[in-house]
């Protein structure tokens, strides 16, 4: 009862949707966090960026609306980049996840896409919503992944749990469930392109909640920190397997950006707040 109670307390209805799109809809968030990327047995310093902004979107050809010809959604997108070097060579990875904010109905994401590029080579995996699950491709350097073309079941992805958090904790998955894990995961640890058990479990606080995500078969613990109250801003998490334990807090945030517009020379110095250097002249 008490969870329940902190529930309708922290996360009530009436919030949703029209809090959602007063806030989303004033320009883009960006959030910098500083990282420790588990990586060949040891931790790597870096840093990651979010970005979360809203878009039309086409519904049945999955990309951004720009011509008003087709059925749109209004979804709120969020670029994950990561960058961080593992001795002399570097890593970065893009994880873009679009997810409408009509969750009733569209209770799933409509598209996700990942990119990893290091001194090795490049990966890229896009998975798609279909009317009754997912199509997941895979193009890969390494001979033992390929190229791959799947289809799954109807079943959560855990690369749009980010977004929900942003929208309404109160949805995210609860208990026992079936789920895709989230691209880097299954890029790092080369695991194949299948569903996993996991459990979820919402840990309520007045302050700070945390979603919990527990995978047994994996031997794989996400755990996702994050303002209680709307809009729920994401202030750490931590990802631990037995290859270590990655970790992530929350430095810096910006609030209503246009920073495709921000693209001059002069611009350059908006970098510091998020603690980014500047790319020299």
């Amino acid at each position: 009862m008490k969870a329940v109670f902190l529930l309708l307390l922290f996360f009530p209805g009436v919030l949703f949707p029209d809090a959602v799109r007063n806030f989303w809809f004033s320009g883009a968030e960006i959030s910098r966090y500083d990282l420790s990327q588990a990586r060949y047995g040891a931790n790597h310093p870096g840093h990651v960026e979010f970005i979360f902004v809203t878009e039309p979107f086409l519904v049945e050809e999955q990309v951004k609306d720009e011509s008003g010809n087709g059925e749109s959604t209004d979804v709120l997108k969020l670029n994950a980049l990561r960058t961080f070097n593992t001795g002399i060579y570097s890593y970065r990875t893009m994880t873009s996840t679009f997810k409408p904010i009509d969750l009733d109905r569209f209770p799933h994401a409509l598209k996700s896409t990942t990119s990893v590029q290091d001194w090795c080579g490049q990966a890229f995996r896009q998975v798609n919503r279909l009317a009754d699950g997912w199509r997941v491709r895979l193009f890969s350097y390494f001979e033992k992944e390929g190229d791959q073309d799947v289809t799954l079941p109807d079943t959560w992805l855990e690369d749009e749990l980010w977004i929900l958090i942003r929208l309404e904790p109160s949805r995210l998955p609860d208990g026992e469930f079936e789920i895709i894990p989230g691209a880097l995961y299954q890029r790092f640890s080369h695991e194949p392109l299948e569903i996993q058990k996991a459990s979820g479990k919402l840990l309520v606080k007045a302050g700070q909640s945390t979603y919990r995500l527990d995978y047994p078969d994996l031997d794989r613990r996400l755990e996702i920190t994050f303002d209680t109250g709307f809009p729920h801003i994401i202030r750490k998490w931590s990802d631990s397997s037995p290859r270590g334990t990655t970790t992530a807090v929350l430095r810096e945030r910006i609030m209503n950006s246009e920073y495709w517009s921000e693209n001059q020379p002069e611009d350059r110095n908006k970098r510091q707040p998020l603690g980014l250097e500047a790319v020299p002249n």
